[in-house]
This record gives C-alpha cells, sequence and structure tokens, in this order.
C-alpha cells in the first residue's frame, strides 16, 4: 500500500473527510495520512480508539511517535489526556488502551538509527519557547537539532509566516487556518518539501498546531523489513 509517497510534492489531507479503515484489534480504527507498506509500514495516521478497546502488546521495532488528539490513551505505565506527547524509540514495547475511547496522532517507522530518546509529555510539563510574529503561546516537545517538535497557538485573523529550510509537517489541532486558498480545520494534516514556506491566515478563533520541523525521511532512516 501506498499513499501520499511522494516526498518531493507538498500534500494536504483533510482527515476527518476520509473513512475510518478496520486495524487488526477490534475497536481500533485508522484514517491513513502516509503510508508505504502494509500492517508493518512507514505511517502517518489518525487512529481512534472505541472506549474498552486495547491493542495487543507489540514492539515498535521502528519506533512511534504519539500526540493524543481527543480523549484519555493509556498503556500500563500511566494515563495520557489530549495533549500528551510521547516518543517511543525502536526496541520499545507496551499495550496500547483507552477505557474511555480516545484519537491520536501516530508516526511508525520514521526514526532515524541511533535515536533512543523515549520522552513523555503530559499536557503543560514544557516551558514556554519564542514566538513568532502572530503567536500567543508556543512549546518545544523534542528538539535534538535533527528535528524540532512543537505545538504553537495563533491568535485570530493574523498573518503567519513559517519557514521551511529542512521540511514541515504538520497537523491543526484546534481553530482554523487559510493556507494557498484553502480553509483547514481541526486534524487537517499537512507536508510541505524543503523550501516551501508555510504562510497562513488564521480564522475568527485562531488556530493551534503541532508541526515538525525536519527532513520528511531522514537519511538514516531505519530500514524496514523486507
Amino acid at each position: 500500500m501506498r499513499i501520499n509517497d511522494d516526498l518531493t510534492k507538498p500534500v494536504i489531507v483533510h482527515s476527518t473527510r476520509l473513512d475510518w479503515i478496520s486495524s487488526p484489534a477490534a475497536g481500533v480504527d485508522r484514517r491513513m495520512l502516509y503510508r508505504i507498506g502494509n500492517e508493518v509500514a512507514r505511517a502517518t495516521s489518525i487512529v481512534r480508539y472505541a472506549p474498552g478497546s486495547a491493542f495487543p502488546r507489540h514492539v515498535h521495532s521502528g519506533g512511534e511517535e504519539i500526540l493524543v488528539l481527543e480523549g484519555t490513551f493509556q498503556d500500563e505505565h500511566g494515563d495520557y489526556p489530549a495533549g500528551s506527547y510521547f516518543r517511543n524509540p525502536p526496541g520499545t514495547s507496551h499495550v496500547p488502551a483507552s477505557d474511555t475511547g480516545c484519537t491520536i496522532f501516530v508516526r511508525l517507522w520514521q526514526f532515524r538509527e541511533g535515536d533512543t530518546a523515549q520522552i513523555v509529555r503530559q499536557p503543560g510539563e514544557v516551558g514556554a519557547a519564542p514566538l513568532r510574529e502572530g503567536a500567543n503561546a508556543a512549546r518545544v516537545l523534542f528538539d535534538d537539532g535533527k528535528e524540532r517538535v512543537s505545538i504553537e497557538e495563533w491568535r485570530p485573523r493574523s498573518v503567519i509566516a513559517v519557514e521551511n529550510r529542512r521540511g514541515l509537517e504538520f497537523l491543526v489541532l484546534s481553530g482554523s487556518l487559510t493556507f494557498q486558498g484553502e480553509m483547514l480545520e481541526p486534524q487537517c494534516w499537512g507536508r510541505l518539501p524543503a523550501g516551501s514556506s508555510l504562510e497562513a491566515i488564521t480564522g475568527p478563533n485562531g488556530a493551534e498546531i503541532w508541526t515538525k520541523d525536519a527532513p520528511l525521511q531522514h537519511t538514516d532512516v531505519l530500514e524496514m523489513p523486507s
């Protein structure tokens, strides 16, 4: 399976318009944004857990990065409410579940060789970061020099410019913005190759946005099994 696999082209996906696709675990469904592979895949997805659903224990051979969008995500290590962010590097494992149901944003098999940082950020745990023009708040979730992951709150009806030297991936968390004449609302996902800046105008309620400033695929990305 190949979905939005040409990393040289900009892509915008209105994920709420996509159908939910069942996963191997009952009650766990996916909206696929980017994918190369079948069940083992280099992938970016929105994943929905029905109340009381769980995924069997599995090892993250290629690493896993998660942002909780709605509800409370859980595993044997604790509870992660909306706004939680974590990175499970290659070799880690867990039993993901949700008693009350949740929606999460997930990136799989996109870790670099040697990226072993295991990070859990509960909402509000990280300090403020420098603000760009038009922003009310910003926090950096992860920055190791190779990639920088942030959440920013942008003021209503503001012109926002995000420079893009390495590659940029983003997800609208709340509010709305207009980009290249297109209205982007919550759970809209975008990916821009290096050199394509994000220049947007926020809507009447502003916007909250998750961004990843990094090569769209690291040159030393982990090899997937054949």
